[in-house]
């Protein structure tokens, strides 16, 4: 399966009240991302992105919202963590990509549904 082209925004919660915890989510994005990539998707997981705790001083909060909605905006599909409804980021990014009309996925059998579909419909476009 050739989706190198396909790109997947994963969501879920990022913030926590101690950087333990964030690190935890980072993991969890990281990883759910990882199972993405083995799909054949180019995961992108914002949460990777600006994992360094010294993101937060560069540029305010609203600037890296923004950032990761134009991120989200450019994205085929978008996949959620297991825990993501306990993030108001990431309840907000489930309401955008509804208005976007982006795939959302909750289950990654329904993500790998979902891109063998894609694959099939892109092969028989091409023959």
């Amino acid at each position: 399966m050739s989706q190198a082209t396909t790109l997947v925004y994963v969501a879920g919660p990022f913030s926590a009240k101690v950087r333990t915890g964030v690190e935890e989510n980072i993991g969890r994005a990281t990883r759910l991302g990882l199972e993405v990539a083995k799909l054949g998707a180019c995961p992108m997981i914002p949460h990777a992105n600006t994992q360094h705790p010294d993101f937060e001083h560069v540029q305010p909060y609203q600037f890296w919202i923004d950032a990761t909605a134009e991120q989200l905006r450019r994205c085929d599909a978008v996949i959620f963590t297991d825990d993501w409804e306990r993030s108001s980021g990431a309840r907000s990014e489930n309401e955008l990509a509804i208005a976007h009309e982006i795939p959302r996925f909750f289950h990654l059998a329904d993500l790998a549904g979902w891109l063998e579909q894609r694959e099939e419909k892109k092969n028989a476009q091409t023959k």
